[in-house]
């Protein structure tokens, strides 16, 4: 009898086993290997760069190894059309700063991982879903790419692994990936220096400085008001909206803000929209190389080229944050006006502006071996949205020249706050007497 009941549990447990390794197998018809290999692609891409397609494509998206730089290879989804040579645009990448050469492959596998490998198997990326009940890969009409499972659910997604860019329905989600991070340049495939953030009380975008200790703040949608709010954002979506008149329609292109209040608990929604008229569901958003926020959507009114339109620029010469709130403006250093570059500071004086703008570099810790200069009515890009130290102005040179890193600090004499700053960049002529700016500089 007890010999009968082992055999039974035996038997059961193959089974469940059977059952689990069942439900884990992707079917032989759903997975698919590809190999960067062949003739490269005869239209224009994003960046000028070569591209090799892969037969996973759902107009306008398509998968593609493309690259910028000789066998350096990136895993990504195009969005545009080939019925013209308008430049087709990469909406999301696998790979970023990770390049796979010449006979990589890219693969789903029985398991239901999904894998980019080099072509002697060293894995690059992977969906780490392996027998996780995967039994199929989808390019939806939206641009999300997913595994899901027998009932549909999906085990992963690419909305849920933005770089540079979001696409209509795409969200960055607190707890989750929070942030896009800007491309250092057409040339180079990897992180830049710019980011757009989700965080608990705003979103923002920032710069990160090789000399700074933490990212420098240029915009906000919620400049610091010292206020204790409670309200925490959740979640950031890019969501597209019809509304029809009499006479034509518009569409609204917004941010949804999912907002919690803890007192009482409840979520809520708040948003910011730009207009179109006509069909803005093939739009995404980009953290562009120079820090600054754009949408571009199709115009399908413009039926040779079907040309992207550039719709929205949060940071322009017309908006009231102009060109001179991105730290880049002019270069290295620099004073904005007006959205222009305009002097380049000097201990001597101001000079005519150009590209070759930039403080000397003060090499030496020791006091004795460098001294400030003085600008007047001038801010730091940070110093909008942040609170500066309250102190005497003589602390606040003393805590820049005890920094070896420092390399000035920003004075409000109305208000005797002190900023300390780490990289110049752009810096904004305001016309006000009490903000004052002192630059190190060596003696030599």
């Amino acid at each position: 009898m007890v010999s009968t009941s082992r055999t039974i549990s035996l038997i059961s447990l193959c089974i469940h086993f059977l059952f689990s390794i069942s439900q884990s197998l992707v079917p032989a018809s759903e997975t698919f290997t590809y190999v960067n290999e062949g003739q490269f692609g005869d239209y224009v891409v994003e960046y000028g760069g070569n591209y090799r397609t892969l037969n996973l494509f759902r107009r306008p998206f398509q998968l593609c190894f493309y690259n910028t730089t000789p066998n350096a290879y990136t895993l990504a989804l195009r969005m545009g059309t080939v019925r013209s040579e308008n430049l087709m645009r990469w909406v999301w990448e696998a790979n970023r700063g990770k390049p796979v050469r010449e006979n990589a492959t890219f693969s789903l596998g029985a398991d239901g991982n999904m894998v980019l490998a080099e072509a002697n198997g060293r894995v690059v990326w992977q969906t780490n879903t392996a027998n996780k009940g995967v039994v199929g890969f989808e390019l939806r009409p939206n641009g999300n790419m997913v595994l899901h499972d027998a009932n549909g659910k999906f085990i992963w997604q690419s909305f849920d692994s933005p770089t540079d860019t979001l696409l209509v329905g795409q969200s960055l989600v607190a707890g989750g990936v929070s942030k896009l991070v800007s491309r250092a340049s057409d040339e180079n495939n990897v992180d830049g220096a710019y980011s757009f953030v989700l965080e608990p009380r705003r979103v923002a975008l920032y710069y990160t400085s090789n000399n700074s200790p933490r990212p420098m703040i240029y915009w906000s949608n919620y400049p610091w008001t010292g206020n204790d709010d409670t309200k925490t954002f959740n979640r950031l979506t890019l969501e597209s909206h019809p509304r029809y008149d009499d006479d034509f329609s518009i569409w609204f292109l917004t941010f949804v803000y999912n907002i919690t209040n803890p007192d009482p608990f409840i979520e809520t929604t708040s948003s910011d929209s730009v207009i179109t008229r006509y069909n803005n569901t093939l739009t995404y958003l980009r953290l562009g190389i120079d820090g600054n926020l754009r949408y571009f959507t199709y115009n399908p009114h413009d039926v040779q080229n079907y040309a992207w339109d550039r719709v929205y620029v949060l940071l322009h010469r017309d908006s009231r944050q102009g060109e001179c709130e991105l730290p880049g403006r002019c270069g290295k250093f620099g004073l904005c006006e007006d959205n222009q570059c305009v002097a380049c500071p000097t201990p001597n004086g101001l000079s005519g502006w150009s590209k070759d703008c930039e403080a000397k570099k003060v090499t030496s810790c020791k006091a004795s071996d460098f001294y400030y200069y003085k600008l007047v009515g001038v801010d730091h890009f940070m110093i909008k949205y942040t609170r500066g130290d309250v102190t005497k102005q003589s602390q606040c040179e003393s805590k820049c020249t005890s920094d070896c890193k420092c390399v000035g600090y920003f004075y409000h004499t109305d208000r005797s706050r002190c900023w300390i700053v780490y990289d110049l960049k752009t810096l904004t002529i305001v016309g006000n007497a009490t903000n004052l700016a002192y630059i190190k500089t060596p003696n030599k």
